[in-house]
């Protein structure tokens, strides 16, 4: 164990905020500010001050779990557990095939494990059945970025750009409670003369930071951008010099926004006329501006198109691919980018390669020392994976993820875990979905540990071990090495996190986001690297300095043109009716994070926010006779849920909104749509009809 400070990352969000680590004598760490670190300059909210709170064994799983023949899980020693793993996985294979094994991961994983869980997955298994719950994140985003660019990274630019331009269009975020730290370079956009306009159903402490507050119906943010859109032609506001020049496919998009005039598109949003034309002035009059999308609009049905019409926008005047201008997306999990990017996705290789591609395929069997041919293909997207358990997939592998609060109707998802064959967890602490398995791993988490995160804007991070993990945990890639050993594959897997990256170099080299000229060394001197990085000639002095901003010069297009992509408004897969007539949306608080498995250990946080709620507005709590604190039940086609009444005019009055954090009575994902989007398999979280009914005491 080391005495002094360590500096490292914070296990949360996708800021990954930069901290400090020192050992305290009881065995865990204290966190103290790492000033040097430019995304967060020392700042952190209070999951990020209370995530040592987590290491502690009164928490944490410290032991294996088995299940016994008494249906309880019992403490075991690791090689049991393994052996067990292996056993049941084997069978699994003779007697049903590979691909009825499964296998999940994470966005929380480092980009070593995301990784090697792929690898894992394709060269041992042999299944093309994985997936990550970062599908839930931004895959929306993903798409219309490839669509559009050519590229996928959440941000083309560093944060320090937002305080330079002229204005920010912020599309459903809440990032004063989602990412605290951020809110300071917006605050620092207005002191410069910027302007802030937040895009959103509920008045958030985001909103209440903005010049101009838009209060969409939940579902309509693509009509929306298509309608601001018609108003930049109409008022001949279009950059047609930049849309000659570094463009592609305008007229086809242009017909299709012209189709949404604006008094059509406040019948479907509900935002008056005067809004929109007041947004279309404030983006437009700036030399720079830039839209910035979360989980709002993305995660819809229809999330991919929608992303296009804010690219759209953003092309149309020339805002993107220029200085402190452009579109990006606010990744949500802590490594959503880098998990994504090396092959725990459905459809990719490490380096963001397509799984379909030979060229893709014979470069990373190369490195896996593997024949291109015996690589599967792509499997199913995560809520299909899920869908399929019981079913077609008999046993499956889960790193990192609690489905069974997190994914859209959970109650069904619930059962279908439910009906595995086997199911193998591995974790840091007993989740929801871990209760239910057949054997429990513990394993290490951030502060014991060395691995490599990308935070949001495509910077890659070296988090460092602080501490020693407890006796009796191990680490995720010492899993996959020795269950690999049993499976009859004894090389590949190592266990050093380094040794592991410098193969991810390698894979990555030449592929979209390529880690090539990265090396921890590099990441510990300086502060992090954006990619992609690729390798330096041989004769150069220096390495490549990681590209901070993208297509300044040219798109990642074969032509280096962006392209516009034509869209149009349509409904929500569910819209409200006689029978289900209110619309709910979901999302975060502050002081709870993801499904909450973590941060509902941690007795501060959750005096700050101790169980779900019902946000909804006074009129919709008078027709129901719901009192502030009163229980209320929110029924939807797939369930039903009670949380507490919390009454505000801050919300749309067709509207409510539950956070997700919970399990149990209030759990909001009992209640959401798995419909898919078509392009990113995005299921649409954001919108779903509803009832509201009184509870009796």
């Amino acid at each position: 164990m080391q005495n002094s400070a360590t500096p490292t990352h914070c296990p949360y969000c996708a800021l990954q905020c930069g901290m400090n680590l020192t050992p305290v004598p009881d065995g865990g760490v204290e966190v103290t500010e790492r000033a040097d670190f430019p995304v967060n300059r020392g700042a952190l909210c209070g999951k990020g001050r209370t995530a040592p709170a987590v290491l502690s064994s009164r928490v944490r799983l410290t032991s294996p779990l088995v299940r016994s023949e008494e249906g309880t899980l019992v403490p075991a020693t690791w090689d049991e557990a393994l052996d067990r793993i292996a056993g049941e996985l084997r069978r699994t294979r003779a007697e049903h095939g590979p691909d009825a094994c499964g296998v999940f991961g994470g966005g929380g994983l480092t980009n070593e494990k995301a990784y090697t869980l792929g690898k894992f997955a394709r060269v041992v298994l042999g299944t093309s059945q994985i997936d990550y719950n970062g599908r839930f994140c931004m895959s929306s985003a993903a798409a219309g970025g490839i669509k559009a660019f050519g590229l996928d990274r959440g941000l083309p630019f560093p944060l320090e750009d937002i305080p330079k331009t002229g204005c920010v269009i912020l599309v459903g975020s809440n990032l004063a409670e989602t990412m605290p730290p951020s809110l300071r370079f917006f605050n620092e956009l207005r002191e410069n003369g910027g302007t802030l306009v937040v895009i959103d159903p509920r008045r958030t402490k985001t909103a209440e930071q903005a010049d101009l507050h838009l209060m969409p119906r939940p579902g309509t943010d693509l009509a929306l951008a298509l309608g601001l859109l018609h108003l930049v032609v109409a008022e001949g506001r279009v950059d047609e010099a930049y849309v000659d020049e570094r463009t592609a496919g305008w007229e086809e998009a242009r017909a299709a926004a012209m189709a949404h005039w604006p008094e059509y598109v406040e019948r479907i949003t509900g935002v008056p006329v005067p809004q929109l034309r007041e947004t279309v002035r404030m983006f437009c009059e700036p030399e720079a501006a830039i839209v910035l999308t979360a989980r709002g609009p993305e995660q819809q049905s229809k999330g991919t198109d929608t992303v296009g019409a804010w690219i759209n926008l953003c092309l149309a005047t020339g805002r993107a691919g220029k200085p402190y201008s452009g579109y990006g997306c606010l990744t949500g999990q802590g490594n959503g980018q880098g998990g994504r990017e090396h092959g725990q996705k459905a459809d990719q290789l490490p380096g963001y390669r397509k799984l379909d591609d030979p060229a893709a395929r014979r470069h990373v069997a190369e490195v896996w020392g593997v024949d291109p041919d015996s690589l599967p293909g792509p499997g199913r997207s995560a809520y299909e994976l899920l869908d399929a358990l019981g079913v077609d997939i008999k046993s499956l592998l889960l790193m990192g993820s609690n489905p069974v609060v997190s994914a859209p109707r959970a109650a069904h998802i619930e059962e279908r875990i439910k009906s595995l064959d086997f199911l193998a967890v591995c974790d840091v602490v007993l989740s929801e979905t871990a209760e239910l398995a057949d054997v429990v791993l513990p394993v290490t988490q951030w502060a014991e540990e060395t691995g490599t995160t990308t935070n949001l804007e495509g910077r890659v991070l070296l988090r460092r071990q602080a501490i020693t993990p407890p006796e009796g945990v191990r680490s995720d890639l010492e899993v996959m090495h020795e269950l690999a050993d049993r499976l009859g594959v004894e090389k590949g897997f190592p266990t050093d996190p380094e040794e592991v990256f410098e193969e991810l170099r390698r894979a990555s080299a030449g592929g979209p986001a390529d880690y090539s000229g990265i090396t921890y060394r590099r990441l510990a001197e300086e502060n992090g690297v954006f990619w992609p990085c690729p390798t330096a000639d041989a004769d150069a002095e220096a390495g490549h300095p990681g590209t901070p901003r993208l297509f300044l010069d040219r798109f990642a297009t074969p032509d280096g043109r962006a392209r516009f992509v034509p869209v149009s408004h349509r409904p929500s897969a569910e819209e409200p009716d006689e029978e289900y007539p209110v619309l709910l949306t979901t999302g975060r608080v502050v002081a709870q994070y993801q499904s909450g498995a973590q941060t509902r250990r941690v007795d501060e946080l959750n005096a700050a926010a101790p169980g779900p709620f019902v946000e909804l507005h006074p009129r919709l709590a008078a027709r129901l006779g719901a009192a502030e604190g009163d229980p209320v039940a929110v029924v939807s086609r797939r369930g039903r849920a009670v949380a507490p009444a919390r009454i505000t005019t801050g919300i749309r009055p067709d509207t409510v909104f539950m956070p997700f954090h919970w399990p149990g009575e209030g759990r909001a994902n009992t209640l959401t749509n798995p419909a898919l989007d078509p392009t990113s398999r995005m299921p649409e979280f954001k919108a779903c009809a509803v009832r509201l009914e009184a509870v009796k005491p």
